[in-house]
Formats: C-alpha cells, sequence, structure tokens
C-alpha cells in the first residue's frame, strides 16, 4: 500500500489529498501519509469510501474520465501496439469499470474539460469541477458491488505514468465543435445515461427545459421502465434538473 501511494504523489506531483465519504455523514479530508493507511483502511471496512484528488492548485492539469469499460480503454488510451499512451494514471474501480486520470501540460478550463469528457466517452452525470477519483488499494463499498459472500471489489492500481504529460487541445467551446446535437452520440446501451448527457449537451446550447423535454420524448423509443404519462413526466423532470445543477457547476 505503501508503494501505492508513492506512485500516486508522483502522478499527482506530490500534492494530493485523501478524502473519506460517508454517504450519511458527508466526506472530510485526511492527508495522504503512509502513517494514515491503517485508519483509512478501517474506515473502509466501516463501509466508508476512500477517495483521491490533485489539490485545486493543480486541478486545471488533471482530467477525470469515470465509469468506462475496457473496449473504451483500449481505444482511446492505449496505442496501436498495445502499450499505455503517455500521462495516464488507470484504475479499475470493480470489475469491468474503470477511471482514468490525464496529466495535461497546458491547463484545461472546466468548458474544456466537458468537451473532452464527452468524446472520451466519460460519465455524463460526472461534472469535471472538484471531481474525487477512487482510491486503489481500497475496496469499492458501493451496495450494488457486494457479492453473494459479503465482500468488496477492491480498487486495483492498473497503470501509472507520472514521467510524461499529455498536450490537451483546447477548444474554443462546444457549438462550434458541433454542428448537431443527436440523443444517439450519448447512447451507449444505457437509456438514463443517454438522456442526462444530451440534456446536459442541450442545456449549453442554449435550450430551455421545456424544450429540452420535447426533445428527449421525441428522439427515445424504449419507455418500458417508466410506463404512463405521470411516470414519463417525473422522470424528465428529474433528469432536466440533474442536468442543469451539472452545467452549473
Amino acid at each position: 500500500m505503501e508503494k501505492i501511494f508513492k506512485k500516486l504523489s508522483c502522478f499527482f506531483v506530490k500534492k494530493w489529498q485523501i478524502a473519506v465519504l460517508d454517504m450519511d455523514r458527508g466526506r472530510w479530508c485526511v492527508e495522504p501519509n503512509p502513517k494514515h493507511i491503517k485508519y483509512l483502511k478501517a474506515e473502509n471496512a466501516k463501509g466508508r469510501h476512500i477517495l483521491m484528488q490533485p489539490m485545486p492548485e493543480i486541478a486545471q492539469y488533471y482530467l477525470l474520465i469515470d465509469d468506462i469499460n475496457w473496449s473504451i480503454i483500449k481505444h482511446h488510451h492505449c496505442n496501436p501496439d498495445k502499450t499505455w499512451k503517455k500521462g495516464r494514471l488507470v484504475i479499475e474501480t470493480s470489475p469491468g469499470n474503470y477511471q482514468v486520470w490525464i496529466h495535461s501540460s497546458n491547463v484545461m478550463s472546466i468548458d474544456n474539460k466537458r468537451y473532452w469528457l464527452k468524446r472520451l466517452r466519460s460519465d455524463p452525470g460526472a461534472a469535471p469541477k472538484n471531481r474525487w477519483g477512487r482510491c486503489p488499494g481500497f475496496r469499492n463499498r458501493k451496495a450494488k458491488y457486494r457479492s453473494s459472500e459479503g465482500g468488496y471489489p477492491l480498487a486495483k492500481l492498473i497503470w501509472v505514468d507520472w514521467k510524461y504529460q499529455v498536450t490537451v487541445p483546447q477548444v474554443k467551446s462546444d457549438q462550434k465543435l458541433v454542428k448537431k446535437i443527436c440523443r444517439s452520440d450519448s447512447y451507449y446501451g444505457d437509456n438514463s445515461s443517454a438522456d442526462l448527457s444530451y440534456a446536459i449537451a442541450l442545456f449549453r446550447l442554449g435550450n430551455s427545459e421545456d424544450e429540452i423535454k420535447k426533445a428527449i420524448l421525441k428522439e427515445r423509443c424504449n419507455w418500458k421502465n417508466h410506463k404512463g404519462i405521470k411516470r414519463i413526466e417525473e422522470y424528465l423532470l428529474r433528469t432536466v434538473r440533474r442536468a442543469k445543477e451539472l452545467c452549473e457547476d
């Protein structure tokens, strides 16, 4: 575990922090010192999540891509010869699910991060401002990952490169890069995620809440999980409100 801390410290140029997240009590920060490993493991064993992020003064140089699969990893983060691209920190947060941190050589604005998160197929519900990632070496205590024996998967450090950085291209605005927004552009097998991503994109293009609801209704065909006008309306309201919150972060 101490070796993992050392590697993380190198990747985040010794400017990083760890947090303990309790879903009821909130989050509190802990210095990423090896002497705190026992405390963090104890908190993790109590059902709390152990997270990490770069310090605010260097956060503009780091991008976190969340909730992606191995196919996306190979397409965006590996070279044709199957070696890793530079400036990456890759973590398997649960079997088949990954987070990737990219260390940029240039400052990235929030809008620029949003654009690249979409291009790299990150979780559309994960806003780029003040992002926390899962710390490797600790258990992922989400209830949905609990095994029949009562265990939880270990977040694993798959790859880290702290020697190099990546030049992330700057973009002026989403509007100038996207001629037409289609819901199908955001669909990777999950209707809820596609709706949220689509709503976020439409908000950033200046559409109103009512216009976004109508657009989702028009483009989504499968409503088997939300039968009835009332349930669909409640779902649309939740989705649009969440998209608006993420756009205002």
